[in-house]
């Protein structure tokens, strides 16, 4: 079993690889779960109530459309009646008082034609015909007699039964009354009431989506035409439900409220043929008992995974990390100093094997380089001794023409002594300074010189003159030799034995740096410039002193630089010769000027 430092070592996601796959794993796991859970108990709700409202509205519009078939029977039946002027309006409008012959036969005759109505109409319980002045004739049950004409029953069908009027009278338990006016000559001589059997409106409104569900119909005049039979203790109040249909207003509405403290899920819907408004009440606790039930089996079908995955993501998290710890341990000797560790053999063939691999192939190399530096060592010591013997030879160089300088100076040969002082600085140049670039200044001194030693090789004198645009440039850095090459192609080339002059213009355009090195010699063909620059293979005779020919000079500064920097030749035989360098106007604290002050 691990120990608790263990296991915080092993787990903690600040620390350790395989703590932060298990914590990662078992947050995506945990999410993963509680989203699909929530998810599917929510829709499996939202699914529950959704087709319990609609069964309950489809079980109210065919109820309501049941009930509706029956009344337009009745209405038929009392349309039938109103219009019977010889069974029904002549007897009502006879002088014939009752307990009379002619009363019996008239009485005879309208009970036997309302009894021919209603017969075999099994959902009809009472058909009555009530006069205004006073003469009730009726076939079926309940008994009724002029005392009817004082009920409020009596008042309502008068006051609405101007077509038909559908109620359910105060204190009648078993019917549901459809009246209608009787008229003649535009006024009403009485009304004829049909009475609808209650057991067929429990029948048609017999609608439960739950056990506990309720259901009442409430008339224009709020009304309870249905009520649930036995209804429990805490269903709501009359006032409560009238108050409820009037929020809804019997539109086709579903909306889940809190009626008397439990939440309930209420249906309404208007008949359009009655204006009854039909109460759907659906607890939710009842409706969503089988929802609560699954949502805590998936919470325990929840956990169970949850639990399986954690134990799994842990395996697969050591096994996963295993190789890793190895190589850790692998890499701490190596940075130890240890390149002879123990290797533990990595032979998966994941990004792991790959970067154990990688690393053993480095540590091979770093043993390589690192036998390379002590052969490197080693060379370097002995080629410092070397050069350190090989200073002596320069210095003894400079030394020795130093002498001859000044045996000249004291012989008074001043040939001698100025080309001796030229060499010296020629070498000092050449040999003395490593670095790669130099002042401007500085490299027009070693041009002097070079021509200095040159002119006593010639009977003519050579003139050399230089034209500085701007002083500052002096101070520029430029490639060293880059421009005694061109003048020693302007010596040797152009104006050769015969002497001549050669021009130094430098100046700066447009950010650049040109130097032109113009001689008024014998010139060249453009076959001789080809060669000069354009022919790689062409063999050109190197500079004597400095080695480098002009091509040398431009492929140095394309090399640095690129295009458009470089040497150019403009040339007409017998004229002139100009060599023009492009060179970029570099800042004065150049790298290895700074390493030379």
């Amino acid at each position: 079993m691990l120990k608790p430092a263990v296991f915080r070592r092993r787990f903690s996601p600040a620390l350790n690889m395989q703590g932060k796959i298990f914590i990662a794993i078992a947050l995506v796991t945990l999410l993963s779960i509680v989203s699909v859970t929530g998810i599917v108990y929510v829709n499996m709700r939202d699914t529950i109530k959704h087709n319990a409202v609609t069964s309950v509205l489809d079980s109210i519009r065919q109820a309501d459309e049941s009930l509706n078939i029956m009344l337009q029977e009745i209405d038929r039946l009392n349309t039938v009646v109103v219009t019977s002027k010889y069974a029904v309006i002549d007897t009502i409008l006879s002088p014939s008082e009752e307990i009379s012959f002619e009363w019996f036969q008239e009485q005879k005759l309208i009970t036997g034609f309302l009894s021919g109505l209603i017969d075999y109409k099994p959902y009809i319980s009472r058909i009555a015909v009530v006069g205004l002045n006073g003469k009730v004739f009726f076939s079926g049950s309940p008994w009724i007699d002029r005392t009817f004409l004082n009920t409020p029953t009596m008042d309502y069908i008068l006051r609405n039964g101007s077509r038909h009027a559908y109620l359910k009278p105060k204190g009648t338990a078993d019917a549901i009354t459809v009246g209608r006016e009787i008229r003649y000559n535009r006024e009403a001589i009485g009304v004829v009431m049909v009475d609808l059997n209650y057991e067929f409106i429990k029948k048609t409104y017999a609608v439960k989506p739950t056990a506990d569900s309720l259901l009442y119909v409430l008339d224009g005049q709020d009304e309870f035409v249905y009520a649930t039979d036995a209804a429990p203790a805490s269903a709501p109040s009359s006032d409560t439900l009238v108050g409820v249909k009037r929020r809804l207003a019997g539109g086709g509405d579903a909306e889940e409220m809190k009626i008397d403290g439990k939440s309930y899920i209420v249906v309404s819907r208007q008949s359009g043929y009655t204006g009854w408004t039909t109460l759907a009440l659906i607890p939710m606790d009842s409706l969503l008992s089988e929802s609560t039930r699954i949502r805590n089996l998936m919470i325990e079908v929840s956990v169970i995974v949850f639990a399986v995955v954690l134990i799994g993501s842990l395996q697969m998290s050591a096994r996963t990390t295993i190789n890793i710890r190895r190589l850790k341990s692998m890499m701490t000797r190596v940075k130890d100093g240890n390149l002879s560790f123990p290797k533990t053999e990595i032979n998966t063939k994941d990004e792991i094997g790959e970067l154990y691999r990688v690393f053993i192939g480095m540590v091979e190399e770093l043993k390589r380089l690192m036998e390379d530096i002590r052969t490197s060592e080693k060379k370097k010591r002995e080629a410092e001794l070397t050069a350190l013997q090989a200073q002596i030879r320069p210095h003894f160089l400079y030394n020795s023409l130093n002498t001859i300088k000044y045996l000249a100076k004291l012989n008074g040969v001043p040939n001698i002594e100025e080309a001796s002082g030229a060499l010296i600085e020629l070498m000092r140049g050449v040999l003395g300074n490593s670095n790669e670039f130099l002042a401007l200044k500085e490299e027009l001194n070693y041009v002097a010189s070079y021509v200095a030693l040159e002119k006593y090789k010639f009977m003519e004198p050579i003139l050399l003159r230089t034209q500085i645009e701007d002083d500052e440039l002096l101070a520029r850095p430029v490639l060293k030799l880059m421009i005694q090459p061109l003048v020693e192609n302007a010596i040797v080339h152009g104006i050769g034995a015969s002497g001549g002059l050669v021009l130094i213009r430098v100046y700066a355009e447009q950010g650049d740096l040109k130097i032109e090195v113009t001689d008024n010699g014998k010139g060249m063909t453009k076959d001789r410039i080809d060669l000069l620059l354009g022919e790689p293979n062409a063999a050109e005779q190197p500079s004597r002193f400095s080695g480098m020919g002009v091509r040398n000079v431009h492929e140095r500064i394309l090399r640095m630089y690129g295009e458009p920097y470089g040497v150019k030749l403009y040339s007409e035989p017998g004229l002139y010769t100009t060599a023009e360098i492009r060179f970029p106007l570099l800042a004065q604290a150049h790298p290895s000027l700074k390493e030379r002050r």
